[in-house]
C-alpha cells in the first residue's frame, strides 16, 4: 500500500512537504518553510510530525524557500539520507540555504538585543552550519533521466519552467505499478530564458499546484505594462521600485527592460540590482546553458548580455545599498523580497513610499499576510522597520509577469495527459484557489479532491 501525508502545503500557498510511503519506505517530496501569517509561521517551529531519521530519501522540485527552507532543520534533527535534485537547484540551494540561515541567527541576535523574545535566549530555526550540512547531502542528476532512488522507487525530472532547476517529478514504484506525479510549481507558457513546462502522457496519482486555480494572468501585453510603469515613473521624475525574488523574478524583469531598451520602447536609465542573493544568481541563470529556450540563446548568440541593461548597478555591499538613498531618480530599483517581507527593499520602500512621483511595482504572486498583499490591496499605511510609513507612491500589480501557470495554464498542461489519473491531489493554494480549480478539474470528468493539513491519503493501484 502506498501513501502520501500532507505536511505542508495543503489548504494553503506555503510551506511544502509531502511524506510518501511506500513497502516501508518513506520519501519527503519537498521540505519547504511556512511564510505569511503568524500562524503558518510557527509552524516551523513545530516539532515534525515524524522522526526525520526515519526519511530514506528527499526530493526537492525547485529551489525556492517554501520548497527547501526546511531543509537545514530537518538535517538538524538527524536526517542523513540523500538529497535528490536537479543541478540548478542544487545551485540556486547553494545560495539560498546559507542566506536563510544567515537570517534566522541575525533575527536571534537582534531578539535577544531588543529582549522582544518570549524565549531566553533566542535561537534561530537553524544556522549556517545546519545549512551547509543539509548541502553536503545533494545528489544532482539531469532533466529526461530515471535513476532509481530506492529499492523499488525511480525518480524522473522532467522541465517545470518555474524557475532555474525547477522540475516535475515523475515517480515509478516498481512493485505496484504506480506512476506518481508532483507538478512542483508549473511556470508560464510562452515566458523568457526557461523553457516551457514539459508534457506527462500519464499518471496514476497527480499532486498539482493550485496558486492561481481561481484567476488568470490578465495583462495580455505584460511587456507594455511594464514599459508605461518605466515610462509614467520616468515623466513624474521619479523611481519604480520592484520588490522581487532574488531568484525568477529578478532575472525575469532584468530580461525584459533589456529587450524593451534594445527595442527603444524605454530610455535608457540606471538599473539597480540591490541583492546579493540575486546578484550570484543571476550568473547561475547564464551558466545553465541546458534550460535556456530559443529567444534566450539567439540573444546570446547575437551577443547581447541578456540579462542586464546598458546600465545595470549590481549592488552587494551594505554601504552601497545605503548610497541609493541619495538617487533622486529617474531610474529603477530591483531588490528583495518579492511580497515586502524583508531584506533590503524594505529600506526602499520606506524611503520611496512616501512621494507620489515614485512607483512599487509587485510582478508575483502576494501570500495572504504579506505587506505586499496589504499595499496591493490599497493600504494608505504600512508599517516598516518599526515606524509606519504614509503610502503616496503609486502601486502597481502586474501578474502577467507570475511565474506560476494561471488556471487556464494548468488545464491546458493537463491536456497532455492521454487518459485521466486516477487520483488527482490540489495543494499549494488558498482555499479559494483549491476549490475553484477542483471544480474545473472535476469538469474534465477527473477524480479530484483537496487533501487537509497532515492528512494522510491512500493512493489508488493502477
Amino acid at each position: 500500500m502506498s501513501s502520501i501525508t500532507f505536511l505542508g502545503a495543503a489548504g494553503t500557498v506555503t510551506g511544502s512537504r509531502f511524506l510518501l510511503e511506500h513497502d516501508g519506505q518513506r520519501v519527503l517530496i519537498d521540505c519547504g518553510m511556512f511564510q505569511g501569517r503568524k500562524d503558518l509561521r510557527l509552524r516551523n517551529w513545530e516539532p515534525w510530525p515524524i522522526d526525520p531519521k526515519s526519511i530514506d530519501a528527499v526530493v526537492l522540485t525547485h529551489a525556492h524557500i517554501d520548497h527547501t527552507g526546511g531543509l537545514p532543520r530537518l538535517v538538524s534533527e538527524g536526517y542523513r539520507g540523500p538529497v535528490y535534485s536537479t543541478s540548478g537547484t542544487r545551485d540556486l540551494c547553494g545560495i539560498l540555504l546559507p542566506d536563510s540561515a544567515r537570517i534566522q541567527e541575525e533575527e536571534a541576535r537582534y531578539a535577544n538585543k531588543r529582549g522582544y523574545s518570549k524565549h531566553s535566549p533566542a535561537l534561530p530555526l537553524y544556522t549556517e552550519q545546519d545549512a551547509f550540512a543539509a548541502l553536503r547531502l545533494f545528489e544532482s542528476f539531469g532533466y529526461d533521466k530515471t535513476r532509481s532512488i530506492l529499492s523499488g522507487i525511480s525518480l524522473r525530472f522532467q522541465r517545470a519552467g518555474h524557475i532555474l532547476g525547477s522540475a516535475i517529478c515523475v515517480f515509478e514504484l516498481a512493485t505496484s505499478k504506480q506512476r506518481l506525479v508532483f507538478t512542483g510549481d508549473l511556470g508560464r507558457y510562452d515566458a523568457p530564458i526557461l523553457r516551457d513546462p514539459e508534457p506527462i502522457d500519464h499518471a496514476t496519482v497527480l499532486v498539482a499546484e493550485s496558486t492561481y486555480g481561481d484567476r488568470e494572468h490578465g495583462e495580455h501585453d505584460p511587456m507594455g505594462a511594464l514599459a508605461d510603469a518605466v515610462n509614467d515613473t520616468v515623466k513624474q521624475g521619479g523611481v519604480l521600485v520592484v520588490p522581487a525574488f532574488a531568484v525568477g523574478r529578478t532575472q525575469d524583469i532584468l530580461y525584459r527592460l533589456g529587450m524593451l531598451e534594445r527595442e527603444k520602447r524605454i530610455p535608457e536609465l540606471p538599473v539597480f540590482v540591490d541583492s546579493p542573493m540575486a546578484c550570484d544568481a543571476t550568473p547561475l541563470y547564464l551558466a545553465h546553458a541546458h534550460e535556456h529556450d530559443f529567444e534566450m540563446r539567439a540573444i546570446l548568440d547575437e551577443g547581447f548580455a541578456p540579462l542586464r541593461t546598458a546600465n545595470t548597478r549590481f549592488v552587494t555591499a551594505a554601504k552601497e545599498s545605503k548610497a541609493i538613498n541619495t538617487f533622486r531618480g529617474p531610474g529603477v530599483i530591483i531588490s528583495a523580497s518579492g511580497m515586502a517581507t524583508g531584506g533590503r527593499v524594505l529600506h526602499h520602500l520606506k524611503q520611496r513610499l512616501t512621494h507620489e512621483r515614485n512607483t512599487v511595482l509587485f510582478v508575483g504572486y502576494q501570500s495572504e499576510g504579506t505587506r505586499g498583499r496589504r499595499l496591493v490591496e490599497g493600504e494608505k499605511e504600512i508599517k516598516l522597520l518599526g515606524e509606519v510609513v504614509p503610502v503616496r507612491a503609486k502601486i502597481l500589480n502586474i501578474s502577467g509577469f507570475s511565474a506560476h501557470a494561471d488556471w487556464h495554464e494548468m488545464l491546458r498542461w493537463m491536456e497532455g495527459f492521454t487518459t485521466p489519473p486516477k487520483q488527482t491531489l490540489l495543494v499549494h493554494g488558498e482555499a479559494s484557489a483549491l476549490e475553484s480549480l477542483r471544480q474545473k478539474v472535476a469538469a474534465k470528468g477527473w477524480p479530484v479532491s483537496v487533501p487537509a493539513h497532515l492528512q494522510k491519503v491512500e493512493l489508488v493501484m493502477p
